[in-house]
């Protein structure tokens, strides 16, 4: 049988001024697992006073998803949308062909020290998908399905796990699950997925009797069923789907098929070709490399 957790991830870490962000995909060992194509696991950390304001920026040919552990963002697009997030919501932004957008800590929280801790990722969209109309739609915790699977609390944000499938609409076939293990408790994770990957985000784990180190991710052996344990606890990222349908190619904020597209993205935020998002003119430029 296959090593399970062999290699690992590591976690590259960033410090984004005032709180440090670890990044797993894409690595030397795994650029995708399914559909999954970039995952940051953000904090924990207590922001100073004034919060934290991620200025507009543009993204192609990708949906960022986004889910917190703790705090709260105000997600603000150019599309019009407002949106909080709290955490066990989903926001799911398509980019495809263009959006614009800020995050930013809601006004009401900006004196108060709040600790912000998540995972953001991103899911690269069909080839057919990539230049579709951009969009966005959040999914409030109360509507995604849990289920207690003998001490495993089971979230299921994307996709169907255990019979239970969530309600967030997914251009190809994906699955997204958070998992917070009781004391001394397993999880088996099927093999219906083409792809799959685990990620420790705090506590103890073994997986198929091997331990996976707090901060890293492993992908699992296709076509195996693996069992995941925690003897005293943790907080579990499952996550995958099909194979994507070719090469992507990324460029800061931009992801596509085709190079061509991402030199044309670059030249349009450069230029002010993308629509802006309404009452904030102070964005992030284009990185000089």
């Amino acid at each position: 049988m296959d090593t399970t957790v062999q290699p690992l991830i590591k976690p590259h870490v960033r410090d984004l001024g005032g709180f440090s962000v670890r990044r797993l995909l894409p690595s030397q060992f795994a650029r995708t697992v399914g559909p999954f194509i970039f995952f940051d696991h953000m904090g924990p950390a207590t922001l100073a006073p004034g919060g934290m304001d991620v200025r507009p920026h543009p993204h192609i040919g990708l949906a960022t998803v986004t889910y917190l552990f703790e705090g709260e963002l105000m997600h603000h697009d150019s599309l019009g949308t407002q949106q909080k997030i709290v955490p066990g919501d989903i926001n799911w932004m398509t980019a495809g062909r263009g959006i614009v957008h800020s995050e930013r800590t809601p006004d009401p929280l900006r004196d108060s020290g709040i600790t912000m801790h998540g995972i953001q990722t991103w899911v690269a969209l069909p080839v057919a998908e990539e230049e579709c109309e951009p969009s966005f739609t959040h999914y409030p915790s109360a509507s995604l399905p849990v289920v207690n699977q003998d001490g495993v609390e089971v979230r299921v944000l994307a996709g169907t796990f255990y019979g239970l499938t969530s309600p967030v609409r997914t251009p190809s076939p994906t699955f997204y699950v958070a998992a917070e293990f009781g004391h001394d408790t397993l999880l088996e994770i099927p093999a219906e997925y083409e792809e799959r990957a685990v990620y420790l985000a705090a506590g103890e784990l073994e997986i198929d009797g091997q331990a996976l180190p707090v901060a890293h991710m492993t992908v699992l052996p296709a076509a195996q069923v693996a069992t995941l344990r925690s003897p005293t606890g943790a907080h579990v990222i499952v996550l995958g789907g099909a194979k994507l349908d070719g090469e992507r190619h990324i460029w800061w904020n931009f992801v596509s098929s085709q190079r061509e597209r991402i030199e044309a993205a670059k030249a349009a935020w450069r230029d002010g070709g993308f629509a802006p998002v309404e009452g904030e003119p102070d964005v992030i430029p284009l990185p000089e490399h």
